[in-house]
């Protein structure tokens, strides 16, 4: 009886950490594909000016698009999740990502900004409600698996920006090559479709009466909640600036076009360097506030070098750069989760700084390459940055107090 009741545990053991390693496998292959579809464009911005004939003005919008989305859809994912269940939500959310890809990719002169909106919607959801999930299902493991999670993010940023001139040169540029770039990343997202549908048979939602008390537009009642926002908000506006706009920089200093996206990448690679330390860091402090300076300074560093040093030491201050931004972005993440006293709590704060602070970051993008398109030069734009750092400092050290929003 004994050696049948310890065989038939030790199954069931294995089939927990087997579901534990799919869970894993699976959040990995979502994350991978939160960043790709915008890195893999910023590197032949020129190119596709040229081909799509669209203004600079234009282009400065397209790159605030998918940031602006994050902020008007990541309001849509817990009341989604309270109904359907967030392993459903979120694989919709790849299937819009496969769709929205595809449609601008098909029509780019008409469907450019819709099938951009489309998958940005995706994303939105996906940046809401991983974290989220992680935290309901895997609550011991929750800084470890945050920071792999991140670093698949990374990796999908890398990829993207360090494939985007080899793959639009191999193509032949002109139009089929514009339509390639544009469309390329919904072949994993496709992928990750299929890794996620065994956590389908999972309905992960909050308590009814929970989540009827606890929303996202309840958190800015609380100072706290606005920190870990602006916070969330401002380095994803100097993150996304960077991005966007970078490359250009680069490539109007002399740089070409492939250096340009291999300095993309190279900061991208310092973002997944610290996103899963720091997220195992933060887990285990008592509180995050000297993290948060530490992170910032750096990315200050990198930024201030990238932005003013000659171009021959770009490759260091890019990856100073990064390893700054990938600190501050798990730092961001985490605050959602920390800052709040549960996982019902903890949707709605990351609902509420995601959907805020990405309105807020949508303003980067947009206001760089205009700053860019008025003075002509990259100076104006990267002291902006610099003085947007300013306040990141003072946000990060507030939201990372031991502190959680007092809800209830």
């Amino acid at each position: 009886m004994q050696i049948g009741q310890a065989a038939a545990s030790g199954r069931r053991t294995g089939l927990r950490t087997a579901g534990r390693a799919f869970l894993v496998v699976g959040i990995l292959a979502l994350a991978f594909n939160l960043r790709s579809m915008i890195t893999g464009l910023p590197p032949v911005f020129p190119e596709l000016q040229s081909v799509l004939h669209i203004s600079a003005a234009t282009l400065a919008v397209l790159a605030a698009v998918p940031v602006l989305c994050f902020g008007v859809f990541s309001g849509s994912g817990a009341p989604l999740s309270r109904r359907y269940g967030e392993e459903r939500v979120l694989c919709a959310a790849l299937l819009l990502i496969v769709a929205g890809l595809l449609l601008r990719s098909l029509v780019p002169s008409a469907l450019l900004f819709p099938g951009t909106i489309v998958a940005g919607g995706g994303i939105a959801l996906m940046n809401v409600l991983l974290p989220s999930l992680v935290k309901r299902r895997m609550p011991e493991r929750a800084g470890l698996v945050i920071g792999l999670y991140l670093l698949a993010l990374s990796a999908g940023a890398i990829t993207a920006s360090a494939l985007a001139v080899p793959v639009f040169t191999a193509a032949g540029g002109g139009l089929t090559a514009s339509r390639l770039i544009l469309g390329l990343w919904a072949g994993p997202a496709v992928i990750a479709v299929v890794i996620w549908l065994p956590q389908l048979r999972f309905r992960t939602m909050p308590e009814g009466g929970q989540a009827r008390q606890v929303g996202a537009l309840a958190m800015r009642r609380h100072a706290l909640a606005w920190q870990v926002t602006l916070f969330m908000g401002l380095q994803s506006l100097a993150y996304y600036a960077a991005l966007s706009w970078f490359p250009t920089m680069f490539r109007d200093r002399g740089v070409s076009a492939a250096y340009a996206g291999t300095l993309l990448a190279l900061m991208n690679l310092g973002n997944a360097v610290t996103a899963l330390a720091v997220a195992v860091l933060a887990q285990r402090a008592r509180d995050q506030r000297w993290l948060a300076v530490m992170s910032v300074a750096v990315s200050g560093i990198g930024l201030a070098g990238a932005g003013f040093a000659p171009t021959g030491l770009a490759p260091a201050f890019m990856l100073l750069l990064g390893l700054g931004q990938g600190a501050c972005l798990a730092l961001g993440i985490y605050y959602t989760m920390a800052r709040a006293p549960d996982p019902v709590a903890a949707a709605s704060l990351s609902s509420f700084a995601q959907g805020a602070g990405y309105l807020i970051a949508s303003t980067g993008p947009l206001v760089i390459g205009l700053l860019h398109t008025v003075t002509g030069g990259w100076s104006a734009s990267v002291s902006v940055l610099l003085g947007v750092g300013v306040l990141q400092l003072i946000t990060g050290w507030l939201a990372g107090r031991a502190l959680t929003v007092p809800i209830g």
